[in-house]
C-alpha cells in the first residue's frame, strides 16, 4: 500500500516548476479508504505548497479512493476513464485539474 501522506508531501518535487510558472490555484485532494485523508495543494507561480487537512475555498476538489489512486499512479487506471466511470470525482475548475496533470513529471 502506498503512503499517501508521503506522496502528497513529495508533490512539489513531482511538479515541473518551470512549466508551473504563472499557474495559481487551490486544490483539495480527498482520499477515502486505508491510508487516505485530506490534503490541500496551493500553486503559486511555480511554487507548490502541500498541507494536510481540509482546505478553505479550494478552486478544485478531487475525491478518489486510495485503491483507485494507487491504480492511477501505477498507470493501470486511465484518468479519463476513472472520471467517466465515477471512480474519481472532480468538482470546480476543470481546466486547473487538466493543467495540474500536465505538470506532473513523467
Amino acid at each position: 500500500m502506498t503512503d499517501f501522506n508521503e506522496l502528497m508531501k513529495s508533490l512539489p518535487k513531482l511538479i515541473n516548476a518551470e512549466e508551473a510558472k504563472g499557474l495559481n490555484g487551490r486544490v483539495q485532494f480527498s482520499l477515502t479508504g486505508a491510508g487516505g485523508g485530506d490534503w490541500g495543494v496551493i500553486l503559486e507561480d511555480g511554487k507548490v505548497n502541500v498541507s494536510e487537512g481540509p482546505m478553505i475555498q479550494p478552486q478544485l476538489t478531487v475525491k478518489i479512493s486510495t485503491e483507485n489512486a494507487e491504480k492511477l499512479m501505477s498507470g493501470s487506471l486511465d484518468p479519463m476513464m476513472a472520471f467517466m466511470t465515477g471512480k474519481i470525482k472532480i468538482a470546480g475548475d476543470m481546466s486547473l485539474g487538466m493543467k495540474l496533470i500536465g505538470l506532473l513529471k513523467q
